[in-house]
């Protein structure tokens, strides 16, 4: 590791007047040229907060997962007089409390895509890409640029949005929520905007200007959800559309990125262990793109860009670590990371007082209680001083009384190093409205304490995110939050694996499952490379067709291969027809599976056995998870309330307010 750090270091130990040496002249070896900067690295502090709080969506990464991302903004050094104390960021969390409470709840609302540019927002009104003048945004005055409905798709809606640095062009990527397939269209903006162009299948794009101030547009093209072609494109009398790059290794993909100033767009070669970027000139954007680092077998590095450096983030170093790599002609910089997690790890009970040194740890929303929980996971039956800590998040109304006689939804996921979403869903919040304690398992395998933490809970240790799982629901249940009889568990895509093995292992904790386009069927998935994602995948689940440790591992915790006649909780499965991420064949053959196990145990139990619900729900289209489908999300509670049979008649009155049936 310590030769990876010095060859990442190596290649970046100049500064972006050397850089726009090394484009100039194709020939330098720019490894080499840094050499004499090595010596010179001194240790700085950086103001790092925040810096993991932006993730743009990009669904070429895995089974809907978003990419990591980072403010350039939090990177930069900071004087210790202009630190803000802690009761000023207490002020500020005060002034965001008080606008939640004096909010009225019918209208939160979820927001589509929206994007300023000079002194226009551009976004969606209705079936239209819009623009309106920024002091106007609020208003109906608004200047329509392109009708959705000229595509011919059944209910479009606008995913993202990049504007031209001049404003002569916007382009927007529309897809359908029943499919993934993307069309970008390119509205030249005038006093009648009209559609310049459009390109099927584009994930990733971005604007850049070139020396003659012509807009150029750079484009990923996605192909049954492989990413690997990279386009470039002008418009007007000096129309072109050409290939730029093509990855040629089937198991990385591509993705662009423009730097926060716009000086430099990246063009980031990743899978789930290694990443490889390229400098495209904001200013040149025809001249060779710059390779910052090639790729080695697990070095992930992304790059940021701010007043001629460029900011390193990346893994290198000790594995429970990350390090920033500042890149500067003076003082390159290299410095630990330990996260933002803060908090002391040893605690184990709800007390909202000892939270408030810890700023961002709680939020106190009208009769609503957000507060970080540490349940301890005994990692299979280890001694205590060998366990580890897992963060929960525990939703619930401050004024219940009883809370082990209140039901329990239990999130998970636990894949890929991606944080469990905890965004606001209307459904969520008449659950808890209605009594229900929500809690966020935050286990290994995901990113939420780092790259160690996902390296925990992937390939041959995915058993660690099983076990974080079960001693979690045992420390809600053992700290008095709901029972077993009470307690239902949901999870979507990847989640499906833990969710499935916990069935599997120790039913008897829940009493009621929902799964949305679940991963069910790890072993035979892994081992079918013609399917779009497996290449990709075998970082994280690992190599069963070549590797039989790894194939046996899998049969260890696979939901399908360990299916047994037995007592299974009732389970809710929604699926998508046409899924390409996680096919419908494997859903569809682990709950006939499922539901003939059941059966063989009824006949062992004999009469008066009261069997489990299993249900699959197959819905139309090729999306893989549908956030906004309203028969989904009735059909979900309705399911729950009534395995745990309670009366669903408030919930669905409260959650009119937010749906339109």
């Amino acid at each position: 590791m310590q030769q990876k750090s010095k060859l990442f270091l190596q290649a970046l130990k100049y500064s972006i007047p050397h850089l726009g040496k090394c484009m100039q002249k194709q020939h330098v070896n720019h490894c080499n040229f840094a050499d004499h900067y090595y010596n010179s690295i001194k240790l700085k502090k950086y103001h790092l907060t925040k810096c993991l709080q932006n993730k743009p969506r990009i669904s070429e990464l895995a089974r809907n997962i978003p990419s990591r991302n980072f403010s350039c903004k939090e990177f930069l050094p900071i004087k210790q007089e202009n630190k803000k104390s802690l009761s000023e960021n207490m002020d500020a969390f005060e002034k965001v409390r008080t606008k939640l409470e004096t909010q009225p709840q019918e209208e939160y609302e979820i927001i589509n895509a929206e994007i300023k540019h000079g002194g226009f927002v551009y976004y969606q009104e209705g079936c239209c890409l819009v623009r309106s003048k920024d002091e106007e945004a609020d208003n109906d005055n608004y200047e329509v640029l392109f009708n959705l409905e000229e595509l011919k798709l059944e209910q479009p809606f606008i995913d993202c949005i990049r504007v031209a640095p001049d404003e002569k062009y916007v382009a927007a990527k529309i897809r359908t929520e029943d499919s993934e397939a993307s069309t970008c269209v390119v509205v030249k903006l005038s006093d009648q905007p009209v559609m310049e162009a459009s390109f099927p299948n584009v994930s990733s794009f971005e604007w850049v200007k070139d020396e003659e101030d012509e807009d150029v547009l750079f484009y990923t093209f996605q192909r049954n959800l492989r990413c690997h072609d990279v386009y470039r494109a002008t418009f007007g009398d000096n129309r072109r559309n050409e290939r730029f790059y093509t990855e040629k290794d089937p198991s990385f993909f591509v993705f662009l990125y423009l730097t926060k100033d716009s000086r430099f767009l990246t063009m980031n070669i990743m899978n789930k262990t290694t990443s490889e970027v390229w400098l495209i000139d904001g200013m040149s954007p025809w001249d060779p793109p710059v390779l910052i680092q090639k790729r080695i077998h697990g070095v992930l590095y992304y790059v940021e860009h701010r007043d001629d450096e460029l900011y390193i983030l990346t893994n290198v170093g000790e594995p429970t670590e990350f390090k920033l790599m500042r890149t500067a002609a003076d003082t390159p910089a290299i410095m630990n990371w330990d996260l933002f997690f803060t908090m002391k790890r040893n605690t184990k009970v709800v007390d909202l007082d000892m939270f408030k040194d810890h700023c961002v740890l709680f939020l106190k929303h009208s009769n609503l209680l957000y507060v970080n929980v540490i349940g301890l996971a005994d990692d299979s039956v280890r001694s205590l001083k060998d366990g580890k800590l897992v963060p929960m998040t525990v939703f619930h109304k401050t004024d219940s009384e009883d809370l082990q006689k209140k039901p329990l939804l239990v999130h998970v996921y636990g894949a890929y190093g991606m944080d469990l979403k905890m965004n606001f869903r209307p459904e969520r919040r008449v659950l808890v409205d209605d009594g229900w304690i929500l809690a966020y398992c935050h286990v290994r395998g995901g990113g939420e304490l780092g790259l160690q933490w996902h390296a925990d809970g992937r390939l041959t240790k995915k058993l660690n995110g099983l076990a974080d799982l079960e001693a979690c629901i045992k420390t809600l249940h053992g700290q008095g939050f709901s029972q077993p009889s009470l307690t239902t568990l949901t999870a979507f895509s990847a989640g499906g694996v833990l969710v499935g093995a916990l069935c599997n292992s120790n039913p008897e904790l829940l009493r009621a499952v929902t799964l949305e386009a679940p991963f069910l069927d790890v072993l035979n998935t892994m081992m079918d490379t013609t399917l779009p994602l497996t290449l990709e995948e075998l970082e994280e689940w690992g190599n069963p067709s070549s590797d039989e440790k790894h194939k046996n591992y899998i049969k260890r915790y696979c939901p399908y291969q360990n299916i047994k006649p037995k007592h299974y909780p009732s389970i809710h499965i929604t699926a998508y027809e046409n899924d390409e991420r996680v096919p419908l064949k494997g859903i569809v053959n682990y709950t006939e599976k499922l539901k003939e196990a059941i059966v063989e145990h009824a006949k062992d139990t004999g009469e008066g056995y009261q069997a489990p619900n299993i249900i699959l729900d197959i819905q139309p289209g090729g999306n893989h998870v549908i956030e906004d489908s309203h028969k989904k999300i009735t059909a979900q509670i309705k399911f729950l309330y009534e395995e745990l049979g309670l009366d669903s008649t408030s919930v669905f009155e409260n959650l009119k307010k937010y749906l339109k049936f």
